[in-house]
């Protein structure tokens, strides 16, 4: 029976190189709680800001890093029902993913679909559930034109295939390189940079900005044009066009479980209508292969989203991939690979 976890830590707020590997104690599950064996872990924006003291960030002791995983129910805390010993699972944790043992909400998770690694479904949960909450807020459906900045990223692309899976038509801005596999899930790519209205393929109905989270609505115009009249949903706080302005509303963690199973009817679109556009929706891990609905039980969600996998590190180097991270202009989502650090 181990005794002793592997964790990322950190005492200080700083650069990557505040982050160490340690050994701790064993986490136990409280009421409500179950412990995961984390296979897979997914490394976000707001873990490094977090790490380096954004406003509002406080440290009172060692503190973890990462909120997103995927892995094995380990250990059952108190009251809870519907998971057992061995189940896998993949989801959003408070804090403490990067381990390998953390401990999560026993409603937060969701079961794992069996076509999706460890690695694929840790890159998922906070790129679901951000691109739901937003495109429902922009009320995207058939019949729009959606820019999504940064769409190579995991939000970006996870927007992308839910945008068009809902029957709107996506262009996004990204690095040349990235065209290709962005084409291949039927996104119009452009260029970043001086110029880009020119390079817009006509109107533009609804633009987000995908590299953070999602927050506020604001009208500006994009071109001067007082006809063409856009909605920004700017999740990182600076728009491409210079708009600026602050976080709003969170999300409940029903509304991230809601999202996982099924972020179609979760971003608002029609179930029923949106079974023929589901192809639209085909994985960025393997953009040849369309994204299936059915569901093989009621923890089983519908995988109409993948987000892929840029890079894996192992769990030691977590500072490197937080670097990597500020880095920026890779496809899809950095995932820590927990397993390896298991004690044999």
């Amino acid at each position: 029976m181990l005794v002793t976890a592997q964790a990322v830590r950190y005492r200080e707020h700083g650069g990557p190189e505040v982050l160490e590997l340690e050994e701790v104690p064993m986490p136990r599950p409280g009421p409500g709680q179950v412990r995961v064996a984390v296979r897979a872990a997914g490394v976000n924006p707001i873990d490094r800001k977090i790490r380096a003291g954004f406003p509002g960030a406080t440290i009172d002791g060692p503190q973890g890093t990462g909120i997103e995983l995927a892995g094995t129910v380990d250990a059952l805390g108190p009251g809870v029902t519907g998971w057992r010993l061995g189940d896998a699972v993949f989801g959003q944790v408070a804090s403490g993913a990067l381990a390998t043992h953390a401990i999560a909400e026993a409603d937060r998770l969701v079961g794992k679909p069996a076509e999706l690694s460890y690695a694929e479904a840790a890159a998922l949960p906070v790129a679901v559930g951000t691109a739901v909450r937003t495109l429902r807020e922009l009320g995207v459906g058939p019949g729009l034109t959606l820019l999504i900045h940064a769409v190579a990223g995991g939000v970006g692309l996870a927007a992308a295939q839910l945008a068009r899976a809902l029957g709107a038509r996506v262009i996004g801005t990204a690095s040349e390189r990235h065209h290709e596999v962005l084409r291949g899930l039927g996104v119009h790519p452009v260029t970043y940079g001086d110029g880009l209205e020119e390079r817009l393929p006509g109107r533009v109905d609804r633009v987000l900005d995908a590299s953070g989270r999602a927050v506020l609505k604001l009208s500006v115009e994009l071109t001067g044009d007082p006809a063409k009249v856009i909605t920004i949903a700017d999740m990182a706080g600076a728009g491409e066009f210079g708009v600026r302005f602050s976080s709003g509303r969170g999300a409940s963690a029903e509304d991230d479980v809601r999202a996982l199973r099924d972020p179609l009817t979760a971003a608002g679109g029609d179930r029923d209508g949106a079974e023929g556009r589901q192809a639209a929706a085909r994985g960025a891990a393997d953009p040849g292969r369309a994204a299936r609905g059915d569901r093989a039980g009621a923890e089983d969600p519908k995988v109409v989203v993948r987000v892929p996998v840029a890079e894996v590190f192992p769990l030691e180097r977590a500072a490197e991939a937080h670097r990597r991270s500020e880095d920026g202009h890779f496809l899809g989502k950095l995932i820590i690979n927990a397993e390896d650090a298991f004690p044999r």
